[in-house]
């Protein structure tokens, strides 16, 4: 019981730590730009370089827990982390800001995913739902509470305290998860050296053309050229997948209905909401001229909810299953988005846009623990290090294509010149996203009723038993 305690306490804060800086820098960025400078593209870079190393590193991070320790891994991804965000505080310029929020994400590619199969491995079997409803709440909750943390450290210190304050969490976990976690290993299969790189490049370019259009064109031959290669090169990527032995990402896990729309579901969502809230904690600071901390309690709404509903959504998925509850959060943070969009305008009150954070908020809250349930649910456990891996890849990819995607909407239509601008590209931006969300219900129906069987391994794998 202690073990088991102490592994939801670790895993939760190392979570917590990586899935707030996915947006903490979001209510930082007009005082980021005030003091660095930079435009739009810049500002995105802020947010996608983190997401984008994140995702494309994602399963590479579970395959190197597998093959040299999970512990030891988890260890040197909290490191690196730490380290990239005492480096993120100290940048002088938009382009080391920008680097340092890259080295951070590989950190986070490492330890995420193993957080979830670290806590696995400690907690038995009908416990799980529950401490993945907690796990979840958890990183919900810092994905929703990152405005407002961003927020109230900008306007009370400065906007380098959203990096300096992971230091010392940082440096508290390395000696308690030695000291209180086991270590495991999963398969002793060699690393799939070229699918990562296939997968990372491919990547890379798609998100590098969805950021360079908005000051280059659809037609230049940067962007062209980019998306070509960047959809060549993921093309590849499946190619090499379905022959190699030692897949990055076996293709047959998809052959599971679950694991298949689960997937689907959890990246449109993060396309819709990390893209939604890029822009609208930039609308309440640049337009309802709130202050960073004013902005971040104003999403209080939105940001608090998933504290309190994760935790019951985790119960009920396993009373009821994940299906429904997954697809009623999905449906409602559609709604919530949809709701917003009809009521924005330069003048709009604050109190015309609570409903919309609340309905979003619900909606959050019942999405995220159902859906780690699910995808740990759908694999074999020898498999659940790259089952988690590749949900949370396709999740920050997702984020990473949001803030590209919603924000060459926003631009297309508006603008930072003023608040009618502002507003006139934030309304279609919204849209889109609620369109993306909606989309991801429509994909969590597909989720089987009942727990699927678990698709069988192409070959044995061993797995060692954790160690105390």
């Amino acid at each position: 019981m202690r073990n088991m305690v102490w592994a939801l306490v670790i895993t939760s804060a190392a979570g917590f730590m990586a899935a707030l800086d996915n947006l903490v820098v979001t209510t930082a960025l007009p005082s980021i730009r005030q003091d660095l400078g930079g435009g739009l593209e810049q500002l995105e870079w802020t947010v996608s370089a983190y997401t984008l190393t994140f995702a494309v590193l994602l399963m590479t991070g579970a395959a190197l827990g597998d093959r040299f320790g999970r512990r030891r891994m988890f260890l040197i991804g909290v490191g690196v982390f730490t380290a990239g965000s005492a480096a993120a505080a100290l940048s002088a310029g938009m382009g080391e800001l920008i680097a340092a929020r890259a080295v951070q994400g590989v950190g986070a590619a490492v330890l995420m995913p193993l957080t979830l199969t670290l806590l696995s491995a400690a907690v038995p079997a009908e416990r799980r739902g529950a401490a993945f409803g907690i796990w979840s709440a958890v990183n919900g909750l810092a994905i929703a509470s990152g405005p407002l943390i961003g927020g109230t450290v900008v306007e009370h210190l400065s906007w380098q305290w959203i990096f300096w304050l992971n230091v010392p969490v940082g440096l508290a976990l390395i000696p308690l998860a030695r000291l209180r976690l086991g270590e495991s290993r999963g398969s002793g299969k060699p690393l799939d050296v070229p699918g990562t790189a296939l997968a990372s490049a491919g990547l890379f370019g798609v998100v590098y053309a969805l950021i360079r259009h908005n000051t280059d064109g659809w037609t230049s031959a940067t962007v062209l050229g980019s998306l070509a290669a960047g959809v060549a090169l993921l093309a590849a990527f499946v190619g090499w997948e379905l022959r190699s032995d030692t897949p990055l990402l076996p293709m047959r896990l998809f052959r599971s209905r679950a694991f298949s729309a689960v997937n689907a579901a959890s990246l449109l969502m993060f396309l819709g909401i990390f893209g939604s809230i890029f822009l609208l904690s930039q609308f309440l600071q640049n337009v309802g001229g709130y202050s960073p901390m004013q902005a971040g309690v104003r999403m209080l709404p939105w940001t608090g909810m998933p504290m309190l509903v994760a935790p019951i959504a985790g119960a009920l998925s396993d009373r009821i299953g994940g299906r429904p509850v997954v697809a009623a959060g999905l449906t409602l943070q559609a709604l919530g988005l949809g709701m917003y969009a009809l009521v924005i305008a330069p003048d709009v009150s604050y109190a015309a846009q609570v409903p919309a954070l609340i309905v979003c908020g619900v909606g959050m809250g019942l999405f995220f623990a159902p859906t780690a349930n699910l995808v740990m649910s759908s694999v074999h456990p020898q498999e659940q290090g790259i089952a988690s891996g590749a949900n949370n890849a396709l999740r920050e990819l997702g984020g990473a294509l949001g803030v590209a995607v919603i924000s060459s909407v926003f631009a297309a239509r508006g603008g930072y010149t003023s608040a009618r601008s502002f507003s006139d590209g934030l309304v279609p931006a919204l849209w889109t996203g609620a369109a993306a969300i909606a989309l991801g219900a429509v994909a969590a129906l597909l989720i089987p009723r009942r727990r699927p069987a678990r698709p069988a391994p192409a070959d044995p794998v061993p797995v060692r038993q954790p160690v105390a």
